[in-house]
Formats: structure tokens, C-alpha cells, sequence
């Protein structure tokens, strides 16, 4: 079992590293270079490149919004797809206004797309946030089948509840990068509990 979480050595940060943990990835340097070669196909390989690129260019000074458009751009993309969580709909206007004003196409869905109850993907009437009303599902499979049918050259997902997420991301046939999170509680800043795990947020966790 990898625990690269607790590693303490880094050897994957040394140039020639002389001891690494026994769980190490880097003990199977066979497989490492095996994967290495994946990068040469030519679906990956200029989407790392330039993904990595963009990271060079804009460290420490671009904003991931920033990011995303400059990585959009040098990729050549120009219809992108927006699956965005209703929650979220201020925030998506206005970032699907943003990527318009820089040239850019924008196919933006709606998690509640369809319109459906959520009793009709097997959720239980008391499980709803408003038992006894109606209350539409979140559909992130029919979110990436909209976008697929629009043809999206890379979609960006805009707070998706944690799992509706992971559906687009399966069902999605171009590629996702994620720009928000949901957190109801930190403001869609999900790192804050980590950062106070061990004070304000010790044994909320």
C-alpha cells in the first residue's frame, strides 16, 4: 500500500535519490516506465505540455480562472462546455460572460437539467431537502451527454456536489478540469477545514 501522504523522504523529488520508504512507487521503476510512455501518445501529449507550460508561465501569478483560459487557448480550444451546479448559477454567468469577452464559445448546462424528481433515481421522499415537494435531481449524466452532444472541445466544472461530479467526469467524452468545489459550509473553500483540523475544526471532522 502507497502512503506517499506521510512520506517524510520525497525521494521522487531528488534527482538521485539514495534511500526511499520500502512502499515507495519508486520501487517499480519498470511500471514508471511504462506510464512515461503514455505521455508520447499524441492524445496526451501536448495536452501535458501545455498543461504544464501554463504552470511555468503563470506560477504564482495567474488565477486559476487565468489558467484555465490560457491552457484553453494554447490547446486550441474554442467551444467550451460549462456543467455548473444551480447553487453556483451568479458565479457561472458570470464566468461563461468571461470566457465569451476572451473568444471563446460557452455550452453551459445546469445540474437541474431535465427537470426531474429526484423519487425517479431511486431517492427516498424523506431524503429530499423539502419532503412532500417536488424537487428536481441533479443530473450530471445528462449534463455530459448534452455537452457531448454539443460537440465541446473541454469542459470545466463549476461546483458539482461531491459524487454528481465524478458521473460527469465518467460520462464527459472530452475532457474535465474542475474550477470550483462545492463547500456549503467554507464558502466553497474546502481546504479551510483542513487547514484547521487540528484547531477550530478538531473533532468536527
Amino acid at each position: 500500500m502507497y502512503t506517499c501522504a506521510n512520506c517524510t523522504v520525497y525521494a521522487c523529488t531528488q534527482k538521485d535519490p539514495e534511500t526511499m520508504p520500502k512502499n515507495c512507487p519508486m520501487r517499480d521503476p519498470e511500471l514508471v516506465e511504462t506510464v512515461l510512455k503514455r505521455y508520447e501518445e499524441p492524445e496526451n501529449q501536448a495536452f501535458y505540455i501545455t498543461s504544464s507550460e501554463i504552470e511555468s508561465l503563470g506560477y504564482g501569478q495567474w488565477t486559476r480562472v487565468r489558467e484555465t483560459m490560457e491552457f484553453c487557448r494554447r490547446m486550441g480550444y474554442r467551444r467550451i462546455g460549462l456543467a455548473f451546479c444551480r447553487g453556483l448559477r451568479k458565479e457561472a454567468r458570470i464566468l461563461a460572460d468571461l470566457l465569451r469577452r476572451h473568444g471563446f464559445e460557452v455550452v453551459s448546462v445546469i445540474c437541474k437539467a431535465g427537470g426531474v424528481d429526484k423519487t425517479r433515481a431511486g431517492i427516498a421522499e424523506e431524503r429530499k431537502l423539502r419532503p412532500g415537494n417536488f424537487e428536481p435531481m441533479c443530473n450530471p449524466i445528462l449534463q455530459a451527454e448534452l455537452l457531448n452532444q454539443q460537440h465541446t472541445e473541454f469542459n470545466i466544472a463549476l461546483g458539482l456536489c461531491v459524487g454528481h461530479d465524478s458521473l460527469l467526469y465518467r460520462y464527459s467524452e472530452a475532457l474535465v478540469t474542475t474550477l470550483v468545489v462545492k463547500d456549503r459550509v467554507l464558502a466553497h473553500n474546502p481546504a479551510g477545514a483542513l487547514y484547521c483540523a487540528d484547531g477550530y475544526y478538531e473533532g468536527k471532522l
